[in-house]
């Protein structure tokens, strides 16, 4: 799939709602996941790139040792601020950054990682040797991206719902970038074309995602991600629309009353 020109707008109140629904929905399970195999590396200094609401970093800094420095980066300022204004357990450094383009010396760091950023960068390959310069030999690139959107549960119901009411221009911005870059093979191709002639490893971690009502998934997608920027281009009213029609299909598909569905991504290291 092509890319769209709000595939990577975070902006607006966005960064708020994928903060307070997006991240308990989704990214929380995995930000322990990533936490926890960056702590079994013991890393001493650590790049975190397209951070986001902080969400991986938070549990870096509270899973981390005190002695570990760790700095987190995003090109989105309007993110990063979010990040910080939430703060974390311990002093870090945040900092605006392009993974494209990263603004640090070769071999300053012994782990690069990375939650759910990988689909985003226009050429994979150039941000993957970009962090393969800055980590010292022996580093680790680690880093997760979502499996395909069918085995996304809520992702799949609002994609399809949204499909079914704009057919002749379906607003697949979930499929086409967070779900678009699913295959370990496609992955691991580009991992070699960034310089990491290493086999990397790719492990596939299934999870719950749980919410209060179908409410909540249906606003977290619509209008807590960019997601929104498509949606709004329909007109005045698609946005609420659009929302109100993915609550229903998604209390068609799992109940009234508290939800849950399945999410999956996969988990890559790379070592230097």
């Amino acid at each position: 799939m092509t890319s769209h020109g709000t595939d990577t707008v975070f902006a607006g109140s966005v960064p708020e709602l994928y903060d307070t629904l997006m991240v308990p929905l989704i990214f929380e399970p995995y930000a322990a996941d990533l936490a926890a195999r960056a702590a079994a590396l013991a890393p001493t200094h650590v790049l975190e790139v397209a951070a986001g609401t902080g969400a991986l970093t938070r549990r870096l800094a509270s899973d981390l040792p005190d002695g570990t420095s760790i700095v987190a980066t995003d090109l989105n300022r309007p993110m990063l601020d979010r990040a910080a204004a939430i703060g974390t357990s311990r002093p870090l450094t945040w900092r605006q950054a392009d993974a494209m383009q990263l603004p640090f010396p070769d071999a300053s760091f012994d782990l690069v990682i990375c939650q759910f950023g990988a689909m985003f960068f226009p050429e994979k390959h150039k941000a993957f040797a970009e962090a393969r310069r800055v980590l010292k030999p022996g580093g680790v690139l680690l880093f997760n991206v979502w499996d395909r959107i069918e085995e996304n549960a809520f992702a799949h119901t609002v994609t399809q719902t949204l499909t079914g009411m704009f057919p002749h221009k379906p607003p697949v911005f979930l499929a086409r970038t967070p779900h678009g870059y699913h295959d370990p093979a496609v992955v691991a191709a580009d991992l070699r074309l960034g310089g990491f002639s290493e086999a990397s490893t790719c492990a596939t971690v299934a999870a719950e995602s749980r919410a209060v009502d179908a409410n909540t998934p249906a606003i977290a997608f619509c209008q807590g991600t960019p997601l929104r920027g498509e949606l709004e281009a329909f007109g005045p009213d698609a946005l609420v629309n659009a929302t109100l029609a993915c609550a229903k299909a998604l209390t068609r598909e799992f109940g009234p009353g508290p939800v849950s569905g399945k999410i999956q991504a996969h988990v890559f290291s790379a070592r230097a």
